[in-house]
């Protein structure tokens, strides 16, 4: 997936892993491109409270006017004269003071160019600010240190057929801001970032090997790209934390990636925040919210009207490890996993809600070639117009502990759940009130073919569907239900009708 120049390397023909960009590294002689250099120059000419900025653009222009030691502040005002809420360090601690950045959005890419020079830095956004970015900032990677080609070997090696697919073009892999090489705190404060409504598409963030970006109380409005991650795009070695981020808005237009909001391929914390009408819209686009394939720790966060062409229309996981706490999905769609979607992947949800979300399969979450454990869920009110109205999963492993599937609809098969040659584990949980409502639907609580269900104290209750049975339906495969277990009143039967007998279960 690398769509980054490696310096001045020929370019190649097979397509990279489309899980894959290429790092980089940010060294003291900085080469940007026109735009960025005259941002940079225009914000120190302007007295930006940025003292060295001037330095800076200089240096990337070979131009050094002052020479030598003249001319040069001491660091030990750096600070004060920045404006910061600067902290004392000892030397040698390479921390440095809050350097505060006014509310103009030249500004902000000077500050991110001086601390990736500097090895990185914290920024304060200016409270309430609005920081409109009207172009990309171009700027060129010149060294990778052999981290991509190592990954590509790899990568290509384990799935082969990436390389049969178009390569990415390297012009669409823009950003806004500076790519973040170092770590780099911005603390925003209540402040915006946006892309303004007619310029090209960009993403705002991109996060390269060794990067480390750390993102607080900022909202992130009408991101776009052309590939992965609609405004974060985080690399298989970057890391990324976003505390209390609220991401608007936001468009991937990957054929087969996504991540309208964010997309992560490397480790990311994901804590308080808050997604928004972010889409993947690419024709098979997974993760209208946010896509991971990397590792991924998701708290208390809320998805809200996300949508993918493809799966996962609030959260897709792809090839990846994620683990969801105390969240909601609501009013999400997609293709096939409206609130979430575990596809090859490892997905574990935990006191979490799908509410209201819509698919063709799996309106509530779809589970497929891959692990998803669920566990003190409320799944309620999602829709599926083919199979799996709360939820689906296919040759895959599925156990649902101390949770509810409740008044979900299908106008295929499965109104709760469908599972399709899968491994389903009920246990403590109840199934009621769900219904397959088309013309030839049956299972209106459970509908397994071709795998096992296994049930433990647990109740399904009050289904109802169009042919019987509109509690169980099984075939080709196994379900057992425990002594514990209630399989009652529903409508028209509650298992009678099944392909294969179903003990322990009222007709």
């Amino acid at each position: 997936m690398s769509t980054y120049r490696g310096g001045d390397r020929p370019a190649r023909h097979r397509r990279r892993s489309r899980w894959f960009l290429a790092g980089g590294f940010l060294a003291g002689s900085l080469v940007v491109g026109a735009a960025g250099v005259a941002g940079v120059a225009a914000a120190a000419d302007r007295d930006l409270s940025f003292p060295d900025l001037g330095r800076l653009a200089s240096a990337a222009r070979n131009d050094d006017p002052r020479g030598g030691d003249e001319g040069k502040r001491p660091e030990r005002d750096r600070g004060q004269e920045d404006g910061a809420d600067a902290r004392e360090h000892p030397p040698g601690t390479g921390k440095r003071g809050v350097v505060s950045v006014p509310c103009d959005s030249a500004k902000l890419v000077a500050a991110l160019v001086q601390a990736n020079a500097e090895g990185g830095a914290e920024l304060r956004l200016a409270s309430k600010c609005t920081y409109t970015l009207s172009e990309a900032f171009h700027e060129i990677d010149q060294y990778d240190g052999g981290i991509r080609d190592a990954r590509e070997a790899a990568d290509a090696a384990e799935t082969p057929g990436d390389a049969d697919a178009p390569p990415h073009n390297p012009a669409d892999d823009t950003a806004g801001l500076p790519v973040i090489y170092q770590p780099i705190v911005i603390d925003g404060a209540g402040a915006t970032i946006a892309r303004e409504a007619q310029a090209a598409a960009f993403r705002f963030f991109t996060v390269r090997d060794g990067g480390e970006l750390t993102l607080r109380d900022v909202k992130l409005h009408n991101g776009r790209s052309a590939i992965e991650g609609g405004s974060v795009h985080v690399v298989h070695g970057a890391t990324a934390v976003l505390e209390r981020v609220t991401v608007t808005q936001s468009t991937s237009l990957s054929p087969e990636g996504g991540g309208g909001g964010v997309f992560n391929d490397g480790n990311m914390v994901v804590t308080d925040c808050t997604f928004v009408g972010n889409s993947a819209a690419g024709a098979a686009g997974k993760g209208g919210g946010l896509l991971n394939g990397g590792v991924l720790t998701l708290k208390r966060s809320e998805f809200h009207r996300n949508s993918a062409n493809g799966y996962g229309g609030g959260l897709g996981n792809y090839r990846g490890a994620a683990d969801v706490e105390t969240s909601t999905f609501e009013h999400n769609s997609a293709a096939q996993g409206g609130g979430l979607a575990s596809f090859s992947a490892r997905t574990k949800v935990y006191d979490s809600e799908l509410l209201r979300n819509t698919a063709q399969i799996g309106g509530g979450a779809a589970n497929s070639d891959a692990v998803l454990v669920m566990r003190k869920m409320t799944i309620r009110g999602n829709t599926s117009t083919v199979n799996g109205g709360g939820i689906s999963t296919v040759k895959g492993l599925l156990p649902l502990d101390d949770s509810v599937v409740d008044n979900n609809t299908t106008h295929g098969l499965g109104a709760g759940i469908y599972a399709d040659k899968s491994n389903l584990l009920v246990r403590g949980s109840d199934v009621t009130g769900n219904e397959a409502a088309g013309a030839a639907s049956k299972g209106g609580g459970i509908y397994a073919t071709a795998g096992t269900v296994s049930i433990y104290t647990s109740k399904v209750i009050r289904n109802a569907a169009t042919v019987k049975p509109g509690g169980i339906f099984a075939q080709h495969g196994q379900v057992k239900i425990d002594d514990e277990s209630a399989v009652v009143d529903n409508e028209p039967t509650n298992c009678e009708g099944s392909a294969v007998p179903i003990a322990h279960c009222f007709r």
